[in-house]
């Protein structure tokens, strides 16, 4: 497979933060590459670098050195409009704490990453409601934030991520706050989008059992990434 044919490729990549005596190197000399429709998990001790991988991969921060292209594009040579643009059309994100907009309602905030798309409000809405209904969502559609559970806040976060068909989910801890029975909900959901729409899954988590039902897990281990075989 040419590389071009990758969704995500990452190339010698670093990552350090600054202390005041000292460097901290937290991602070392990453070379990765993501298929279009691959299910992948990132695991590895706290404090490990796992979170800022899934931001530098999402575009939400810069890398030291190194090279990161979704579908063939560098973000660091898109400019700010550019890349918060093709983030929305290619990424979703569901982050560890929801970060839903409170004024808003469930379907509200599951429809906002529509909005810069040129759909009618009809398909918008009705691509919101159809994924929370599927969530379990469909009497809680006009509630705010302040007032849903832990859970039903992340599960609206999950709908938002979906909501516009990316070509990839970035998931930090996605599952956390969710009781087993609605987590395999999600990852049920998840799994058929991906047979469906080819939508890839990156996810950051401390869940073996997760982990395992993915296509491949990556550790990371003092800022470098190896193969893990359950």
């Amino acid at each position: 497979m040419s590389k071009n044919n990758f969704l995500i490729e990452v190339s010698d990549l670093f990552k350090q933060f600054h202390e005041v005596n000292s460097v901290i190197n937290v991602l070392q000399d990453v070379d990765l590459q993501i298929s279009h429709g691959e299910r992948l998990a990132i695991v590895g001790p706290s404090g490990s670098g796992k979170s800022t991988l899934l931001h530098l991969l999402g575009g939400l921060d810069f890398p030291t050195s190194g090279a990161i292209n979704v579908l063939g594009k560098n973000w660091q040579k898109l400019s700010e409009k550019e890349r918060c643009l093709w983030r929305n059309k290619t990424l979703g994100f569901v982050y560890q704490f929801h970060h839903l907009l409170p004024e808003f309602t469930a379907l509200e905030n599951t429809m906002l990453p529509l909005m810069l798309q040129s759909l009618s409000k009809a398909e918008i809405g009705d691509r919101a409601l159809y994924l929370l209904q599927r969530l379990g969502l469909e009497q809680r559609l006009h509630h705010r934030p302040y007032q849903l559970s832990g859970g039903e806040r992340q599960r609206v976060a999950i709908a938002r991520a979906m909501v516009a068909k990316p070509h990839c989910i970035l998931a930090d801890e996605p599952t956390g706050n969710l009781d087993n029975a609605t987590a395999d909900i999600v990852l049920n959901l998840w799994d058929e989008l991906n047979r469906e729409q080819n939508m890839a899954l990156i996810i950051v988590t401390h869940d073996v059992n997760m982990a395992k039902r993915m296509d491949r897990s990556l550790q990371l281990i003092n800022g470098k990434l190896g193969e893990v075989k359950w």
